[in-house]
């Protein structure tokens, strides 16, 4: 028999700290004495530990067979010594010993010691994949404790996760022991243990904080149908009501913009266009188009989900945005391919040579989406080569 001092105390500790459950330690703590056994004796030998918790005793037994003459005395008994454990032994019956004082040497001790480790490190790899799995597509808060590179270590609670540089908003930045909202994007399970997906950059941390900050959202009053982003920069979100009685851009931006600011401060000041949401695709698309005045939406075919839409001359530019963010937002909420004209240009014959520099940098942004490309550098190099087609054309004419 084998007694553990303060088992309880000690196996609250570990499942507060560690999160491993009390059973799991104690049947670590089982497997590692029958292990110290094997270890000493014979890897063949049919050892049993049974632990109880209360009072930190664990009584070890071995099996043997009974036989007339022993040739391994780990694994057999004598019929005279099988008898005096039990009176009705006889040959070949199993009888189990028990080990009043067991002392299984320092090599078998260092066995049970590396089983429990192996066990509680399993066990803990299990208990952090299935709360984590649970928390897939929420927003979860963390601890940075470190800056390596350009990514941030965060501490998680039971583990820890890295936010890399290119799942940051650009232009944030932390510092040790800063607190951080962050959306978990998925939880992985590897040889060396579990992968934690962790984002700033994602829509879902959009969504998440829509969801948090307006109760109208989680209640079902309110819907989101659609959100495109450029973390940093600007985002669209398309929202419909349920209640005739509720307006949902109001009910979203809140009174004085209270509800919409307290996202855009955790976003760092991203800015963040909340529109409504219509099943007529051309009231959806001007919608998107916002803050830009849209003078007509002209769907050309609807399964291949391609549009025209006509601005005023003034408005031209700001449907397109700064760089493009504009409609490039507003091809990812709607799910159209859009080609923006203006108003003089309407009538022209189609064709990009009889489009404004405008208007070709529009497409050149509309290219570069569905391309799903990173950054500007296509629509970067569509207004260069413009502007030196023009250029050359202006000398030319000279």
């Amino acid at each position: 028999m084998i007694a553990i001092d303060n088992l309880m105390q000690v196996a609250n500790q570990i499942e507060t700290e560690r999160g491993v459950s009390k059973e799991i330690l104690f049947s670590a703590i089982e497997q590692s004495i029958e292990a110290a056994c094997k270890k000493k004796f014979h890897e063949d030998a049919e050892v049993s530990a049974v632990l109880n918790p209360d009072t930190g005793e664990i009584i070890v037994t071995l099996k043997k067979e009974v036989v007339e003459d022993v040739e391994d005395d780990v694994m057999e008994i004598s019929l005279d010594d099988a008898t005096e454990i039990d009176a009705e032994a006889k040959i070949g019956s199993i009888i189990s010993i028990v080990f009043e004082n067991a002392d299984f040497g320092r090599l078998a001790a260092q066995t049970a010691k590396q089983v429990i480790i192996q066990r509680i490190r399993e066990a803990e790899k299990d208990a952090i994949f299935t709360e984590f799995k649970n928390k897939i597509g929420h927003i979860i808060t963390g601890t940075v404790q470190r800056v390596e590179n350009r990514n941030y270590l965060v501490n998680l609670g039971l583990t820890e996760a890295i936010l890399s540089f290119r799942d940051q908003i650009p232009g944030e930045q932390y510092h040790a022991k800063d607190k951080i909202k962050v959306y978990l994007v998925d939880i992985e399970r590897e040889t060396r243990g579990n992968y934690i997906q962790i984002s700033r950059t994602h829509t879902g941390l959009l969504e998440e904080l829509f969801r948090i900050e307006i109760p109208e959202i989680q209640d079902g009053i309110i819907d989101i149908m659609s959100i495109s982003r450029e973390a940093g920069m600007r985002s669209k979100v398309a929202v419909r009501s349920n209640n005739s009685t509720v307006g949902a851009v109001g009910t979203c931006v809140g009174q004085m913009g209270g509800r919409i600011q307290a996202i855009i401060k955790e976003l760092q000041g991203e800015k963040i266009d909340v529109l409504e949401w219509d099943e007529d695709p051309s009231k959806f698309i001007a919608n998107a188009l916002k803050p830009a005045k849209i003078s007509q939406v002209i769907i050309i075919n609807e399964d291949e989900r391609t549009a025209k839409v006509v601005v005023p001359n003034d408005q031209l530019s700001l449907a397109i945005g700064k760089r493009g963010v504009n409609v490039r937002l507003s091809v990812r909420l709607t799910g159209w391919k859009l080609d923006i004209i203006s108003d003089e240009n309407e009538a022209k014959p189609e064709g990009s040579e009889n489009l404004s520099l405008a208007e070709k940098i529009s497409l050149a942004a509309h290219e570069e989406t569905e391309e799903d490309t990173e950054g500007l550098s296509g629509l970067a190099q569509a207004i260069v080569k413009e502007k030196e087609k023009i250029k050359s054309e202006e000398t030319a004419d000279a």
